[in-house]
């Protein structure tokens, strides 16, 4: 493995990381009533550009596969 396929894999865990900590701070606002829908939504779409940067990273590593 390549020394640029280990800095994409470092980088993607430390991105699979932040969004597990997302999921979790979003199970604490629900908690709360009344919700905080803004931060409800600013936090869950920073948890959908954070899937979106780990799906980019892992195509650069994983081999297209041709059916």
């Amino acid at each position: 493995m390549s020394e640029t396929q280990n800095k994409i894999r470092e980088k993607i865990n430390e991105l699979m990381k932040l969004h597990s900590e997302l999921d979790m701070e979003i199970s604490e606002i629900v908690k709360v009533i009344p919700v905080d829908q803004v931060m409800l939504h600013r936090i869950k779409k920073k948890k959908l550009k954070l899937k979106d940067e780990i799906s980019k990273l892992s195509s650069h590593i994983l081999p297209d596969i041709i059916a």
